[in-house]
């Protein structure tokens, strides 16, 4: 029997990146209620070492888990998915989608075999991204480039603060220094926030790609598979929860309510 109240769908980040991902989630299934949560209190990830993020998410995403009892979980943070699910799958019984690099996609779209791959420098150093480099890329010439200073633009951006043109292009500039490369992956949920200001400084047209779409298409299809949960009622109301509370939450306010997070609350851990 079917629940007769709307799906819940917990997104999960370290900061708000993963609104990249909600807002396909929010495409492809409008009818469920959503929780975004940020554990802005140990912000960034990418910095941390892997022992560190591994006992951090399971015990953040514990206790979001119980307090919103959500019906499937999204990892929508590329550094974390490349380290922490295995663990979280092993433990939780509600389904866990994960985020990984785009790297079949970019290989398989790539007209010249040469792409960009653009993460935080955790992601394009951890195993996890050398193997799938590997098996789907391994045809490809992959120009890898880490930036963590990219995550704190693309959070300001939504905060109000325009991100700086140059910057921005002394960051990809790696990248279009291959004169064949054709695709870049946004190998970071953060990034899709800011594409268009990537787009306006790079010296070249390319595909752009990210994981928005196929997640969505996932979770969709994870939640078609489970006659339990109704994916038709309609919410009523979508939730942020961060980790600590921080005076330039406010700040985020109008970004929140874009993606129709129209309530914020705290969470003690």
């Amino acid at each position: 029997m079917a629940k007769t109240v709307a799906a819940k769908i917990l997104v999960f980040d370290s900061g708000v990146g993963g609104l990249s991902i909600l807002y396909a989630l929010q495409q492809a299934l409008p009818s469920c209620e959503y929780h975004y949560a940020s554990d802005n209190q140990a912000f960034p990830y990418g910095t941390k070492s892997a022992e560190f993020l591994i006992e951090r998410v399971h015990h953040v995403l514990q206790a979001l888990i119980e307090k919103t009892q959500a019906d499937l979980i999204v990892v929508a943070c590329n550094t974390a998915s490349t380290l922490v699910l295995p663990r979280i799958r092993q433990h939780f019984t509600i389904p866990v989608v994960g985020v990984v690099p785009a790297i079949k996609p970019a290989a398989g779209q790539s007209a010249t075999s040469v792409i960009g791959l653009l993460a935080t420098p955790g992601t394009v150093a951890r195993p996890y991204t050398k193997a799938l480099i590997e098996e789907f890329a391994s045809d490809c010439e992959v120009v890898c480039v880490g930036s963590a200073e990219l995550v704190s633009i693309a959070e300001q951006a939504l905060r109000g603060t325009p991100a700086p043109r140059e910057i921005l292009r002394a960051i990809v500039k790696p990248l279009f220094d291959k004169p064949q490369l054709d695709t870049i992956v946004l190998a970071c949920t953060h990034f899709p926030l800011i594409r268009q200001s990537l787009i306006d400084v790079a010296p070249r047209a390319v595909h752009w790609i990210d994981s928005g779409e196929a997640i969505a298409r996932r979770v969709s299809s994870l939640l078609a598979d489970q006659p339990t949960i109704n994916t038709v009622l309609q919410a009523t109301e979508n939730t942020a929860i961060f980790t600590a509370a921080s005076a330039d939450i406010d700040l985020l306010k109008g970004a929140l309510k874009r993606f129709k997070l129209s309530r914020v609350e705290y969470i003690r851990l």
